[in-house]
């Protein structure tokens, strides 16, 4: 499934123009990419929008497309490679050992009462098991809803609540740089405060911490597996628009939202990615080092390398355990093709030893692609030079399921452009809007990133049973249009690429000036002292907002004497207002050693603010390290 003869003559722009004009026939070509137990009698169903269906009436199934269709070519080739080095343990699965254990998962969730259309929740590390409950469930036609390993009770009780599972697969703990983080007792509270108890808990007992089990409703899952080791679950073809997942994203107040999935179209939107954006072929190698917790997890962890027919690496680990290198040592050893990762993780290496980037044969990559935040132009070009490979950045959403802006390689040789994350893919009809008008702006003009429904296959169907907060959420922010916003700022340049100014709500308002943090972050970034940093907005008497920055520097000994930092501040200030103007001069640059940020790389901005106005942080359920909001405050009570 590499890039494909007939889209090497077509310009990305061409492909993208025809998957707007003849959105049927362009989709139809790209279903052939998966296999199908029954055909659709209809590409593309808009009756009632903004609801898209996609495939309407043909019956398929993910894990077939991940597993079973592999058997009779690739039954011996690696599919699942789990690498820990939190337990110092490696296990490569082929994919016929992989379908004998999805199997067996699928017969324990049967044999406990799971129906298709049933919930499941999966809470756990990033263990293979994790991967098989999730497979399992796309193979008897249940609904998976991951949640993030190690979330606090209330988060997994409002959760539970939301998709009422019947079932909840769990393990006793996870563990992150050396440190065992229980989960049981985190899951036992929490199915004590839910209101939608489930009816059975299987527990995975990886002896890392005791726990106590609940009779009658928890269940041993090595003593299951002993049980159904020989018995068959045949697939449950599902109508394409059956639900496939829900998964709830992060950071939201009130009720989460369950972004709702479909079977069909999500299968073939990443069967299409991974030919045309991350150009991976059948019987190689994909490491992505996000987490199944997360909606990269889902699409280019587990289901979208294997529906390419390629064996993806699970990892559970951080990128500086035992050493800075370990990343790349694992891209020798299993000759990693492709490989996915977050400029967090690049930020974090920024700091390391370089020689870690050189030490390791590194001949099998073509090239790193980066998304989860903003990339800034400083960490691509360090990267980029540092291994040689092609960098390339990708711009989507949870809601999204895959790329929506990008450079696709397997249809055209597109170069990429530091700072920007690309181009619209294919069936994406991207716009830049006024915010106030809903007309659509110019060449280097800011605007909301806004898509013209239908939204292509693989993006989310609604919210999980609320599609009036679907509605209202998404497509009634622009005025007078029905579009779907992001709620992100961007422009784009005379050549077509955009870039991504930061959330529509970061923006702040200096003395009735508009700016947007993210252009200040990218500014400060450009220092070389500077290893990574995070701007806010602060309320001001006297000009409304004011920004402030805070700094994680490369040499921290660089500001251990006042005067030195003080220097330093004045420089990043004088860097700020020679390249944005006066206007956007941070009122304080502080500097502080890690910032605020979840498990999954994401700074912590909200919470950053609130601090520096004295409020309550909020929800910090899924804070990497609470010392960073210490620091912070440390830094703000030093104020000069």
């Amino acid at each position: 499934m590499g890039a494909g003869d007939a889209t090497m003559d077509t310009s990305l722009k061409e492909f993208h123009a025809r998957s707007i004009a003849d959105r049927e026939g362009f989709w139809a070509e790209q279903a052939a990419l998966i296999d199908w137990h029954e055909p659709f009698g209809r590409v593309l169903d808009y009756s009632n929008p903004p609801f898209t269906r996609w495939f309407v009436g043909g019956r398929t199934n993910l894990c077939h497309n991940a597993i079973d269709r592999h058997l009779a070519s690739r039954r011996d080739s690696p599919a699942l490679i789990h690498v820990s080095t939190e337990t110092d343990s490696e296990r490569v699965y082929s994919f016929g050992e992989l379908h004998r254990e999805v199997v067996r998962m699928a017969a324990i969730m049967r044999a406990l009462g799971v129906k298709r259309g049933d919930r499941v929740l999966i809470y756990m590390p990033m263990i293979p098991e994790a991967t098989f409950a999730m497979l399992a469930c796309a193979r008897i036609g249940a609904i998976h809803s991951v949640v993030f390993g190690g979330f606090a009770s209330h988060s997994l009780a409002s959760r539970i609540d939301d998709a009422s599972p019947v079932l909840v697969v769990s393990a006793d703990a996870g563990s992150r740089a050396g440190k065992v983080v229980p989960y049981k007792p985190l899951l036992d509270a929490a199915i004590g405060m839910a209101r939608n108890k489930p009816a059975g808990v299987v527990m995975v007992d990886r002896g890392l911490a005791p726990f106590e089990r609940v009779a009658g409703r928890d269940h041993d899952y090595a003593a299951l597996r002993e049980r159904h080791m020989d018995d068959d679950v045949p697939i449950e073809w599902l109508e394409s628009n059956e639900v496939s997942y829900t998964l709830y994203t992060s950071g939201t107040t009130g009720v989460p939202k369950g972004v709702q999935r479909d079977v069909g179209g999500y299968a073939v939107a990443l069967a299409a990615s991974m030919k045309y954006i991350f150009c991976g072929n059948a019987g190689e190698t994909y490491f992505s080092t996000s987490d199944i917790g997360w909606v990269v997890g889902h699409s280019y962890i587990v289901y979208g390398p294997l529906i390419a027919g390629m064996a993806t690496i699970m990892y559970e680990g951080t990128p500086l355990r035992p050493d800075a290198g370990i990343l790349w040592k694992l891209v020798e050893k299993y000759r990693v093709t492709v490989m996915f990762s977050a400029p967090t993780a690049i930020r974090v290496l920024k700091k390391q030893d370089p020689s870690w980037l050189t030490r390791y044969d590194l001949s099998s990559l073509r090239a790193l692609f980066l998304a989860g935040e903003p990339l800034d132009e400083p960490t691509a070009r360090w990267i980029g030079e540092a291994l040689g490979k092609p960098i390339v950045d990708n711009y989507w959403q949870t809601e999204t399921g895959w790329p929506i802006l990008t450079v696709a390689h397997g249809v055209e040789k597109t170069p990429t452009r530091l700072g920007s994350p690309g181009m619209p893919m294919y069936g994406y009809d991207l716009r830049l809007l006024h915010e106030q008008t809903g007309e659509e702006v110019g060449v280097d003009q800011k605007g909301v990133v806004a898509i013209v429904p239908p939204l292509p296959p693989g993006c989310m169907q609604t919210v999980w049973g609320d599609d009036e907060r679907f509605v209202k959420t998404y497509f009634t922010t622009i005025p007078g249009r029905l579009v779907y916003s992001t709620f992100d700022w961007g422009i784009r340049d005379a050549d077509g690429y955009y870039f991504i100014l930061g959330r529509t709500d970061d923006v702040i308002n200096v003395a009735g000036h508009r700016l947007g943090t993210r252009e200040i972050e990218e500014s400060l970034s450009s220092h070389p002292a500077v290893a990574e940093c995070a701007v806010v907005g602060v309320a001001d008497s006297l000009k409304g907002q004011v920004a402030m920055a805070f700094v994680v520097l490369k040499d921290p000994s660089r500001v251990v004497a006042p005067d030195a930092k003080m220097a330093l501040e004045g420089e990043l200030m004088a860097t700020v207002d020679k390249q944005l103007g006066a206007v956007a001069r941070p009122s304080r640059v502080h500097f502080v050693t890690l910032l605020p940020k979840t498990r999954s790389g994401k700074v912590l901005r909200r919470s950053i603010q609130a601090i520096c106005e004295a409020r309550d942080p909020g929800d910090l359920t899924t804070i990497e390290d609470p010392g960073a909001l210490d620091q912070l405050r440390q830094a703000l009570g030093s104020r000069t």
